[in-house]
């Protein structure tokens, strides 16, 4: 069994879940059993709709505040009848406006505030209970009651101090006791002191062998827990990020990134180290040599793959533009916005569709609208972009780190012309300057007129000057090296081999 190991996930997932979520698919393939273990908490969502939501299946997630439960990561089917016949009190009366229902019994001060899964069903997702005005308890339900919070008036809040989980039979399985950001678990037999303690000791309870591999994705507060009880199962460290800070770098020392360093200090613990680049990989082995003198195996397996190069059915869109990314910060989204609207003055008929959700859509619906861009630039939300890329003419990102760009490979995939800064990784890897597109110079601090010229140059250049046609067949070409069964045989080969 293969267990890989992640902290959180969301209905905006970042680059990591959906790295998961195309290797959990490659195992399939490939008949390889592997779980996806998440250990944060998710009170305000059902952790397998979010899951499923990108494409793994129930039976492949491990949760860890199930795990010691006999409840597993599941839809939720518990009904407002359901909950209705849980209520011993005779008088009180029901209301629904949207996702939010409520019982009220006897005054508004003593009430039950539900929580449904959607819009369109009766299915109850979590329940707050409120007496004399204060809230006392939270109860989360899939099929049953999951697991239960407690809370007490605190410096007029409701203060976290208890939860319970539970088994499908409504017996206590083990408690949470927190205090603040100290934590304390109760289970019959014994108590445990953290969180990271938490992990590890389901860790342990996997009874892990030889015969397995652990591949950890994220090891922020769990990656020391995990590596001292995974036994003698393998262990396996993916790097999803740039791995090194480069300004603190010199010719005697390295700063390691915080994610990676105890990860990489523990070098004779770790089987392997995975990068999702043969540049990255060459880079990181050199490093390991230099600084620490020693040869880890470190191995190139691209995170994600494509089942099939995509060709359009129907003439591309003319000068459109898409992206696709988180709205985050970070994705320098609002640069593009920015430089396609100066484009659209040369180039009248430019269009770029951004699809999405993220922190930042509220500041580029602002700044499109700003711009008077509305006509021509789109927010399209989150969707399934499989079929989509072949619609547009060509790709544009602003990110400044990418340690691979799903994106990038899906849209070389689909024969696009790609513009994006020359910077690591994804970018180096997808984007072959003038063969299929523009890796613009990039500088921390790059002034913004600067940075904005060379980005609009680069669309100008693209669109008015370049064989598009050329460029496409350079990105399919480059593109075949990400196809499933090329990805396939570089995990059969790294988990094969004893």
């Amino acid at each position: 069994m293969i267990y890989n190991f992640n902290l959180g996930i969301g209905w905006a997932s970042s680059g990591v879940e959906y790295a998961q979520s195309y290797r959990a698919k490659i195992f399939r393939n490939i008949g390889v059993p592997a779980k996806f273990v998440f250990t944060d908490m998710f009170p305000r969502d059902n952790l397998a709709d979010m899951t499923r939501n990108i494409g793994f299946k129930d039976d492949e997630i491990i949760w860890l505040y199930t795990f010691f439960t006999d409840y597993t990561p599941e839809p939720v089917t518990f009904t407002i009848d359901d909950l209705k016949a849980t209520i011993q009190k005779e008088n009180f009366y029901y209301q629904r406006d949207g996702l939010i229902g409520k019982i009220v019994f006897g005054s508004d001060n003593d009430f039950y505030r539900i929580y449904f899964n959607n819009e369109n069903d009766e299915l109850v997702h979590r329940v707050e209970m409120v007496s004399e005005g204060c809230l006392i308890r939270k109860d989360y339900f899939t099929s049953g009651r999951v697991f239960s919070e407690y809370y007490a008036p605190l410096d007029g809040k409701a203060h976290l101090y208890h939860r319970r989980f539970f088994n499908r039979d409504g017996s206590v399985a083990y408690e949470e006791i927190i205090d603040d950001d100290v934590v304390m678990y109760k289970f019959p037999d014994k108590m445990i002191c953290s969180k990271e303690e938490l992990v590890g000791y389901m860790t342990a309870k996997l009874q892990l062998t030889k015969n397995d591999i652990v591949i950890i994705d994220r090891s922020t507060g769990q990656g020391q827990a995990i590596m001292e009880n995974a036994g003698s199962a393998k262990v396996g460290i993916v790097i999803h990020a740039d791995h090194f800070s480069e300004g603190a770098t010199d010719e005697d020392n390295i700063l390691w990134n915080n994610y990676y360093e105890y990860a990489f200090s523990m070098h004779k613990r770790v089987s392997f180290y995975i990068t999702a680049t043969e540049a990255q990989r060459k880079l990181l082995l050199s490093q390991f040599e230099k600084y620490m003198n020693v040869k880890p195996k470190v191995v190139t397996i691209p995170v994600g793959s494509l089942k099939e190069l995509s060709v359009p059915k129907e003439p591309r869109k003319k000068h459109a533009f898409i992206t696709a990314s988180r709205l985050a910060t970070e994705k320098h989204v609002d640069w593009i916005v920015a430089a396609v609207a100066e484009a659209h003055e040369t180039i009248p008929d430019i269009s770029l569709d951004i699809y999405g959700k993220g922190g930042a859509q509220e500041d580029l619906t602002k700044l499109i609208k700003r711009l008077d861009a509305g006509d021509y630039i789109r927010l399209m939300g989150q969707h399934d972009l499989t079929n989509v890329y072949t619609k547009y003419d060509a790709y544009i990102s602003a990110s400044t780190s990418e340690g691979f760009g799903l994106t990038l490979m899906e849209a070389v995939g689909s024969g696009l012309p790609l513009i994006g800064f020359d910077v690591r990784y994804g970018n180096q890897t997808f984007i072959t300057n003038g063969k299929n597109g523009y890796r613009i110079p990039y500088a921390i601090g790059m002034e913004r007129g600067r940075r904005q010229k060379k980005l609009v140059d680069a669309i100008k250049k693209l669109f008015l000057e370049d064989d598009l046609e050329s460029f496409r067949e350079y990105s399919y070409e480059k593109a075949k090296a990400y196809l499933t069964s090329e990805v396939e045989a570089k995990w059969k080969l790294l988990v094969s081999k004893k």
